[in-house]
C-alpha cells in the first residue's frame, strides 16, 4: 500500500510549478527591459557573456531541486507487511434534524450550522468506532449506513440543509425505529443513537420508540439545539427572506421542548446535553459514548512501511549542487 506520512504537506509540491513561473516572467521582464536599449547584435556585443538559456537552466534546475525536496519533506512510503488487526469498536448513530426550524436564529449563526460544526468535532473524536448517518424531518432517511469512512460522513454532515427533506416536520420516532433497522439485528452487543434536534416534536410516539430502542440495547442520547425562548423561523419566499407562518397567518416561533428530549433519553437509558459550549460537550459525551459495551473487530492493516524520503532528498541536493556550478555566463573565446 502506498502512502505519503506527511500527506499534509502535499501542498509544498505546487512550489515547483510555482518557481518556474515566477522565473520565466522576471526572465521575460530582464529580456524585455534589455531590448529597449539596443537590437541583438548591438546587445551580443555590449554584453558578450550574457547568456539567457544558461539563467533558465539555473532557474529549471532550483525549482527541480524543490520538488524533490518537497518529496522528501512528505515521504513517500509503501507498506510491506500487511496482518490481522483486532480493536474494539461501537456502533454509533448520529441522527440529525434538518427541518426548517432548524434555521432559526436564536442560537449564532442558526440552529444548523451550530448542530454540522459540532456534529463534525465530534465524528473527529469518534473515530475509531462504525458511524452511521440519519437525517430527519417530516421524514428519517438514511444517509450512511454503519462505516468506517468518516471523511464521507464529514462530507454528508456538511451538505445537510432543509431542502433536502421530502416533507417537513420533526418525526424523532421514526428516525429511532429507522435507525433499529441499520444496527445488526443479531448483535449481542450495545449500540448507541445521538439525537440532534431542537425537539419541536409533540408526540408520544417518540417515547414508545425510545422504549423499544432500549429493549434491543440501544442508549439513546439526546442533544437539545435552541433555547426555550425560541426564535422566529426564517424561509425564502420569492427571492426575500420572510418568517415562516400558522395557517391564521402568524409568524411561527420554534422553542426548544427540552422536556421531551430529557423523557426520550430517560426511556432508553440514555442522557440529555444541552448544546451550549460545543468544545466540553463534545468531550463530555465521547466519555459517554465510551462506556457502552463495545464488539471486537478484525481489521487488516499494514504495520510496516519502508521510507524513500532518501532518494528525493539525495536528488534535490544534486540539482541544488549542479545549479551552483552552471555559471549563468557564456564562454566567451580571447
Amino acid at each position: 500500500m502506498f502512502r505519503f506520512e506527511q500527506a499534509g504537506a502535499l501542498w509544498l509540491l505546487l512550489l515547483a510549478p510555482l518557481l518556474i513561473l515566477i522565473f520565466y516572467f522576471l526572465l521575460k521582464w530582464k529580456t524585455a527591459r534589455l531590448e529597449k536599449f539596443g537590437d541583438k547584435e548591438l546587445l551580443q556585443r555590449l554584453f558578450p557573456e550574457l547568456s539567457i538559456k544558461k539563467e533558465w537552466l539555473k532557474s529549471l534546475l532550483f525549482a527541480v531541486g524543490i520538488f524533490f525536496i518537497s518529496m522528501a519533506f512528505v515521504n513517500p512510503q509503501w507498506g510491506t507487511r500487511k496482518q490481522k488487526v483486532k480493536a474494539k469498536s461501537a456502533d454509533i448513530i448520529i441522527a440529525l434534524d434538518i427541518s426548517q426550524s432548524m434555521l432559526a436564529t436564536d442560537i449564532s449563526p442558526n440552529r444548523m450550522e451550530k448542530a454540522k460544526r459540532f456534529t463534525s468535532q465530534l465524528i473527529k473524536n469518534l473515530k475509531g468506532e462504525r458511524l452511521g448517518l440519519i437525517f430527519f424531518a417530516g421524514s428519517a432517511y438514511l444517509q450512511m449506513p454503519l462505516t468506517a469512512d468518516y471523511a464521507a460522513t464529514e462530507l454528508f454532515i456538511k451538505s445537510a440543509n432543509p431542502e433536502q427533506a421530502g416533507t417537513q416536520g420533526t418525526v424523532i420516532a421514526e428516525a429511532i425505529s429507522l435507525s433499529q433497522n441499520v444496527f445488526p439485528s443479531d448483535a449481542p452487543y450495545q449500540k448507541a443513537l445521538v439525537l440532534i434536534t431542537d425537539g419541536e416534536n409533540h408526540e408520544t410516539e417518540a417515547i414508545v420508540a425510545a422504549k423499544q430502542a432500549a429493549e434491543n440495547g440501544t442508549f439513546v442520547f439526546c442533544i437539545g439545539i435552541g433555547t426555550q425562548e425560541g426564535a422566529y423561523v426564517p424561509q425564502i419566499v420569492n427571492g426575500r427572506e420572510v418568517y415562516k407562518k400558522d395557517k391564521q397567518g402568524y409568524p411561527v416561533k420554534s422553542k426548544l421542548n427540552i422536556p421531551l428530549l430529557q423523557d426520550i433519553a430517560d426511556a432508553a437509558n440514555g442522557q440529555f446535553y444541552l448544546l451550549d459550549d460545543g468544545f466540553a460537550l463534545t468531550k463530555k459525551i465521547v466519555t459517554d459514548l465510551a462506556k457502552i459495551e463495545k464488539q471486537e473487530v478484525e481489521q487488516r492493516s499494514f504495520t510496516d512501511y519502508n521510507s524513500f524520503f532518501q532518494y528525493f532528498l539525495f536528488l534535490g541536493l544534486l540539482a541544488f549542487v549542479v545549479e551552483h556550478f552552471i555559471s549563468n555566463r557564456k564562454k566567451v573565446s580571447a
